[in-house]
């Protein structure tokens, strides 16, 4: 009767604290990821109107994560130091107004400027929800959780895409450009939930109005139990944590991974376009939405099963196999509209699959503000994949006049990061049980 009663205890904490805070977190990134990506969109019209080549889109579409590089560790300290209320306020409400703000520009040095100020406002808010979710819930629950968070990439890219090729033909209104449309009608959004989120979020555990006195107790306990039975109970500098081998690892693979995804998040409007001849905005909208509604799909099924069958290991392995593989073949098969698109949807699987169990890995061996520093590390330094991929694509695509060498560029750098992550496990001690004290 003990083990039943806790088991229910537990089903009705994790479902109070997913209901809770889930969908709106959700939300937000959904505003986050379509403000950051929205860029392919505005491509369409806002390269010719402000002079950039796709050299110069492609450094532009990638500079946001030099911004993110400079101030993601920072801002997830400060969030520890200063609590979710006001710091993922404060960072939501900055970025909407950023976003928009590139309505405003009017040649390539603004471009630069703001797409650099919009990745140092956004830095941290992803690794900062990241860690915020792990102080909430059950290590056995990661995956699944994490994986509902980030499904809010695919379905920002598609519901993105489905709407920004829509704004686009609000060309003229009021005398503004369809694409400046784009910006302010997506941006606002940012900063309206920001200031929802100051009142709506709870810190802790031990704050938390929404929780029962039993309810609270019995998560706490078991967040503490978890923290002291960290296989690593050494107390960790940020010196120490930015200089950790398993740090450097996962930032590698992670790396692999951004190359991958902002690749084709970045390009894929202009991919469609290309592929598919003289398409309309919409047109290009609805076809680029394709992969995303899939690996939406693939990417909580992914995230359930690594969960029931406890296995981090291979499917994460397995899931970047495919997004590799996926974005190869598409490039060998790119006479046909239809095969580029099934096989980038294929490798979409993969790519959004992977990573919300990859961002299990890094609580196994840190904790509190060990823990906020190593994940804004990871991603800040990973996600300097971001500003390469967009640049190296745009650079052989000026050079080729194609984008295959891209996509052929992007899956085998994918390809690489499996070995790299076989290395990781095999190394460093991360394939042992949950009950060990790891992941599988």
């Amino acid at each position: 009767m003990g083990n039943e009663g806790s088991l229910k205890l537990e089903d009705r904490v994790v479902r109070k604290i997913t209901l809770r805070l889930v969908p709106f977190l959700v939300l937000a990134y959904l505003f986050n990821y379509i403000d950051r990506v929205n860029l392919g969109f505005a491509a369409l019209e806002m390269n010719a109107a402000i002079g950039l080549t796709a050299t110069t889109f492609g450094y532009g579409a990638g500079i946001l994560f030099i911004g993110y590089w400079f101030f993601g560790v920072p801002s997830n300290i400060g969030l520890h130091r200063y609590g979710a209320k006001v710091w993922i306020a404060s960072i939501m409400i900055l970025w909407g107004l950023v976003s928009a703000g590139m309505s405003l520009i009017t040649n390539v040095w603004q471009f630069l400027i703001v797409r650099f100020l919009l990745g140092a406002v956004e830095a941290g808010y992803f690794p900062g929800v990241i860690y915020y979710l792990t102080r909430w819930f059950p290590q056995k629950h990661h995956a699944r959780v994490v994986s509902r968070f980030m499904f809010a990439q695919p379905l920002a890219l598609m519901i993105g895409s489905m709407l920004s090729g829509y704004l686009l033909t609000l060309d003229g209104m009021l005398g503004l450009a369809g694409w400046k449309w784009m910006f302010i009608i997506e941006g606002i959004p940012a900063s309206i939930m920001g200031a929802f989120s100051y009142f709506y979020l709870s810190d802790s555990p031990e704050k938390a109005s929404f929780l029962k006195e039993e309810e609270k107790t019995w998560l706490i306990s078991v967040l503490n139990k978890e923290q002291q039975e960290t296989p690593v109970k050494k107390q960790y500098s940020l010196w120490q944590v930015m200089t950790h081998s398993n740090v450097w690892m996962l930032t590698l693979i992670y790396i692999s991974q951004v190359l991958g995804v902002y690749g084709v998040n970045m390009w894929l409007p202009q991919i469609v376009k290309s592929f598919g001849g003289n398409l309309s905005t919409t047109t290009i909208g609805l076809i680029s939405a394709i992969p995303f509604v899939v690996a939406a799909l693939g990417m909580l099924s992914i995230g359930y099963s690594s969960d029931k069958t406890k296995d981090r290991k291979w499917h994460m392995i397995g899931s970047m196999l495919v997004a590799g593989l996926g974005l190869v073949l598409s490039a060998h098969f790119n006479e046909s509209l239809a095969a580029s698109i099934f096989l980038i949807s294929i490798s979409a699987i993969g790519f959004y699959g992977c990573m919300p169990i990859f961002w299990t890995i890094p609580p196994v061996f840190l904790t509190g503000a060990a823990a906020a520093s190593g994940i804004a590390f990871i991603n800040s330094m990973g996600n300097l994949g971001g500003f390469v991929a967009p640049a190296v694509i745009g650079r052989i695509k000026d050079y080729s006049g194609s984008f295959n060498g891209g996509l052929y560029f992007m899956g085998i750098s994918v390809i690489i990061g499996c070995f790299l992550a076989l290395f990781l496990y095999k190394s460093s001690g991360l394939n042992k049980t949950p009950q060990e004290g790891g992941v599988k």
